[in-house]
């Protein structure tokens, strides 16, 4: 069963009827995230029994929004490896560092387990149809998702995304509308199409729920470490949805007394520096990140030029100790390479961005001696081959 409460609003407190379909709080214009009744949980469920039931991402349905399990839509999604990478370690003068590879998801990449969440929550409160703007891969994930959950999908994305995204996404029966323009482009059509068609919007936190599915990274590294967290997170940052649900399911954890020490990772946001919101944001102390002009990278999922949960993330970044960091595209095919010829870790751009960070942070002295770092690589480098030296163009 699941324990969910309600929704509420980070940012006046609000709160809303879980029962019902919702979308965001528009007087704050703020994003909506789930309470859940954890002491009651705490009571009733231990740790070891959620170890103990068969591997994926719904053996935590307590803290899933999804009430029936009958609705537990899944394609085994969820216990990615957490790989040692003792040669990338030793390379940039570090101990302790480890990847979690979200490649082995299903559509090869951490947006399954969002849509999971969304896509399932959706079809139990009687949603019909879905649409979804993406830099990519969430096309592809929400089109596998609503494909097994027999409900029609939209997808609209720019017409430079890969094209193995815009493939994969047709070949699960979503109809693809490619956009000239970027990612913000595809949102405002989107949503335009959502309110025309009576399709719901599953943009990243413009519905509640991506981001619970996101959030069960942070209980699976709790049991990879023993109960314990790591000292330190690098994870790519477009729309920021991991790091906000892992930082909520930090928080979690420690109300159902699941950890031997609370004690939270410090989180490091890795931007492209073609398109770096949140760190423009870190660097100036702000409390809101600007648009971005001009958004430039070869990291399709970083080329968010507007998250719209930017309190969220610049909040959880200086609640953890953390920071923003920028790298370049010649550093992310640089530490793409690295990552494959030292660890056998074929990464997507976004992924290769989180080594490109821990070579700055590294050099910087950032990162103390015999700490656990855990970079996330967040998608297969197979979708990007056109990107590599010598790759041929996709046509679309």
């Amino acid at each position: 069963m699941s324990y969910l409460l309600h929704l509420y609003c980070p940012e006046c407190g609000r709160v809303f009827d879980a029962e019902r379909v919702q979308t965001y709080c528009h007087d704050c214009a703020s994003p909506l995230l789930a309470r859940y009744d954890l002491p009651r949980l705490r009571a009733e469920v231990s740790r070891a029994a959620v170890s103990a039931r068969p591997r994926g991402m719904w053996r935590w349905h307590a803290v899933l929004p999804v009430r029936d399990d009958e609705h537990h839509l899944t394609l085994g999604e969820g216990d990615t490896p957490l790989l040692p990478v003792p040669r990338l370690a030793a390379a940039l003068g570090l101990e302790r560092v480890f990847v979690k590879d979200e490649s082995f998801n299903p559509t090869g990449s951490f947006k399954a387990r969002g849509m999971a969440a969304a896509v399932a929550r959706a079809q139990e409160l009687g949603v019909t149809a879905l649409v979804v703007p993406t830099a990519g891969n969430a096309g592809g994930a929400l089109a596998a998702y609503a494909a097994r959950a027999g409900l029609p999908a939209h997808v609209f994305m720019p017409a430079d995304a890969p094209a193995a995204n815009v493939q994969e996404a047709r070949l699960y029966g979503a109809e693809v509308q490619l956009v000239i323009g970027l990612i913000s482009d595809a949102g405002r059509l989107a949503a335009r199409a959502a309110a025309e068609h009576g399709w719901f919007d599953v943009s990243t936190f413009k519905e509640p729920y991506r981001v619970e599915g996101k959030k069960i990274m942070g209980y699976e590294l709790a049991e990879a470490f023993g109960w314990t967290l790591p000292e330190v997170i690098v994870y790519p940052a477009g729309g920021g949805t991991g790091l906000v649900g892992m930082w909520q399911a930090f928080a979690e954890l420690e109300a159902l007394g699941w950890l031997e020490r609370n004690a939270r990772p410090r989180l490091v946001a890795v931007q492209a520096a073609g398109c770096a919101p949140i760190v423009r944001a870190w660097e100036a102390g702000a409390e809101r990140a600007q648009f971005y002009e001009g958004a430039q990278t070869l990291a399709a999922g970083l080329r968010v030029p507007g998250p719209f949960a930017d309190r969220l993330i610049l909040r959880a970044l200086r609640d953890s100790g953390g920071r923003a960091v920028a790298v370049s595209d010649a550093e992310i095919m640089a530490a793409q390479q690295d990552l494959a010829r030292l660890e056998g870790i074929f990464a997507a751009p976004e992924g290769a961005a989180t080594v490109a960070a821990l070579r700055q942070l590294a050099a910087q002295g950032w990162l103390r001696p015999g700490e656990r770092v855990v970079a996330f690589n967040t998608g297969t480098g197979l979708k990007y081959l056109d990107l590599l030296p010598g790759g041929a163009q996709a046509t679309q």
